[in-house]
């Protein structure tokens, strides 16, 4: 088995996808972790708030078959793929570490996920697998975290209905 961290976010309607997302990934691949949920500006464009967490999963999957698995919660829950990469969405779903892989090229598949230097990406991670080894930086996720630059401004986890996590 592998274990794979995974990002999430949504910024339309956040709570209900983010719900679904979560009891959609219980149902696929059992017990999960989830981190607290953060909540955070968006990046790149105007728009709502997003509410962000990460989750861990282990899996006999290949990663690219993950990878096509959230795709397909992603679309099940609205995500569209017509607009700008930078704008408001249903549901963001992104392998962000996967044991210690480095892959580049492979489709829009990329491990470690270079967003994980965004500091919504990084905290819930952190959270949930402080410990975990950045298979390129070779510092853990609390050592990356604590040497973040927006370490001192980023909001405290939000209270958030218990039936998300």
């Amino acid at each position: 088995m592998s274990r794979a961290y995974l990002s999430l976010g949504s910024n339309l309607e956040p709570e209900k996808h983010l719900r679904a997302a979560l009891a959609e990934l219980r149902a696929r691949f059992g017990d999960i972790t989830v981190s607290p949920v953060y909540r955070c500006r968006a990046v790149g464009f105007d728009g709502p708030d997003f509410l962000n967490l990460a989750v861990a999963i282990d899996t006999d999957l290949a990663p690219a078959i993950v990878n096509d698995w959230l795709h397909a919660l992603e679309d099940r829950h609205g995500r569209r793929r017509d607009v700008p990469r930078f704008s408001s969405r249903t549901l963001d779903v992104d392998i962000v570490l996967y044991d210690d892989l480095v892959m580049t090229g492979e489709g829009h598949l990329e491990l470690p996920r270079p967003e994980l230097k965004h500091a919504f990406v990084l905290k819930p991670l952190a959270d949930i697998a402080p410990a975990a080894m950045h298979p390129v930086l070779h510092k853990t996720l609390a050592q990356l975290w604590s040497e973040h630059a927006d370490r001192a401004r980023f909001e405290p986890a939000i209270e958030f209905d218990s039936a998300i996590r």
